[in-house]
């Protein structure tokens, strides 16, 4: 039986070392999954909520406001093969840094933009990326740099709905989840601003 245990924690230790975490908030967190899923070297990405004082906060909560959460997105990756400030540098290109009231159609507080630092190699990293950022776009960036905090799990629904099967009801009649995402992303106008601020730069636009 401790053999068993301990080629377990050999088999399994280096592994679950091998996955470091970046908090992020860039608007919905529907499109910041899927753009991150995409990415090599990036392990889970989880829709949440964080940033304010609310505990275990709703979605409904969160969007209506007074929470102080963030749409955000907990990026589980390994280093080995992806960076922390290559995210950062990815993250930046996904997103209008400019816009301090939301992102794209959605407006408000709980779509703004945010990077969530949990060390100081992190911030140290994310400060270079947001400088590079603004050096880029010649404009200044508003995204702010915060101490991360409690990261709260989004409702089950909202966990990969870009490429969820269920149907749901839309402006334009019944619709898989992955249909309305992408309706929504289009409509909203996500890919045209990014194309519009890092033209060959955009690393996610569809």
């Amino acid at each position: 039986m401790l053999r068993l245990v301990i080629a377990f924690l050999f088999l399994t230790g280096p592994a679950l070392a091998a996955t470091e975490t970046a908090v992020v908030a860039g608007g919905c967190f529907w499109c910041v999954e899927a753009d991150f899923e995409s990415v090599t070297g990036v392990k889970e990405v989880v829709s949440g909520y964080t940033g304010g004082k609310t505990k275990n906060p709703t979605y409904k909560q969160v969007t209506r406001g007074g929470t102080g959460h963030y749409e955000a997105v907990e990026i589980r990756f390994d280093p080995a093969k992806i960076g922390y400030a290559k995210i950062m540098e990815l993250f930046f290109r996904s997103i209008d840094p400019t816009d301090a009231g939301g992102q794209f159609c959605d407006r408000g507080d709980s779509y703004r933009t945010a990077i969530f630092v949990q060390n100081a190699a992190q911030r140290k990293a994310a400060e270079a990326a947001k400088a590079e950022a603004e050096k880029s776009l010649g404009r200044n960036v508003v995204t702010p740099i915060l101490n991360a905090g409690p990261f709260y799990k989004a409702e089950a629904y909202h966990q990969n709905y870009y490429r969820g099967s269920k149907i749901i009801l839309t402006r334009r009649g019944p619709k898989s989840q992955s249909e309305a995402y992408k309706f929504y992303r289009s409509s909203c106008g996500r890919d045209q601003r990014v194309r519009q601020l890092w033209g060959n730069a955009a690393p996610f636009t569809h």
